[in-house]
């Protein structure tokens, strides 16, 4: 199995930047990409970025320019630097990885709090 924990959330002011981690750890090998997603009150869950292992990133067009998503691998770590921030990035930030067999797992959330 996976464990994620995610860390680095918090509240700033629009126009800052937060740095937000999710530490891998058990079967990491069988991890084939890393998502970051984000569910604001009343809203559903929504994808922001991702990595695969190869290194391909994606992201949302509403972060693309102001956030970046990196990987960290000899910490097991998937980060996500969000830049220039605004209050309607205001939510819980999940960290999911998915497995080679299509397996699913999820921390456990960090907030992010962004006020105008």
């Amino acid at each position: 199995q996976v464990q994620l924990r995610e860390s680095g959330g918090g509240l700033v002011q629009a126009g800052e930047s937060l740095r937000l981690s999710c530490a891998a750890s058990g079967v990491i090998s069988m991890i084939k990409a890393v998502a970051w997603y984000r569910q604001a009150p009343g809203k559903q869950r929504e994808l922001v970025a991702s990595i695969t292992n190869g290194g391909t990133t994606n992201a949302a067009d509403s972060v693309k320019g102001r956030f970046t998503i990196s990987r960290d691998n000899d910490k097991n770590t998937v980060n996500l630097q969000m830049n220039s921030l605004k209050p309607e990035d205001t939510a819980v930030y999940y960290c999911n990885a998915m497995s080679t067999f299509g397996a699913n797992f999820w921390g456990q959330g960090t907030q992010v709090t962004v006020s105008s």
